[in-house]
């Protein structure tokens, strides 16, 4: 793997740090994806799906107070999903459907959206990472 002097600097930084402080952006490791930085939780205040980091794979779904970080990509075709009023997912591709919590209600779609990794840093924001490519 092949990493720039930005990105050596943020992963050496964050593993200094325990782990806990990746920036934005920072490739963790081989085989691992990218961290985004998605804020505060307090910007996700009532039950819903936030859709504003659909453009970097990323769904964040609030639910009885519970915050859930799901792919915003589908398991068939790799086709952006949207977000639909019920908290549903809808792939315009190939028709597959998914709950909020990312269940297949509708194929062609055979497995679940993944869960993501979401852990806050030390100013107390929710870093997610993203599925390696």
């Amino acid at each position: 793997m092949k990493i720039n002097r930005r990105e050596f600097l943020l992963l050496t930084a964050g593993l200094a740090a325990g782990g806990k402080a990746l920036a934005e952006g920072a490739t963790v490791a081989a085989g691992a994806g990218k961290v985004v930085n998605i804020g505060l939780p307090g910007k996700f205040p009532a039950d819903g799906v936030y859709k504003d980091f659909r453009d970097r794979g990323i769904f964040v779904v609030r639910q009885g107070g519970k915050l859930l970080a799901l792919s915003a990509i589908c398991t068939h075709r790799k086709c952006k999903l949207t977000a639909q009023a019920d908290r549903s997912f809808y792939c315009p591709c190939h028709g597959s459907t998914f709950d909020a919590d990312g269940h297949v209600t509708h194929g062609p779609a055979k497995k679940d959206l993944p869960s993501l990794t979401m852990l806050p840093n030390e100013q107390g924001e929710l870093l997610v990472t993203l599925p390696g490519s």
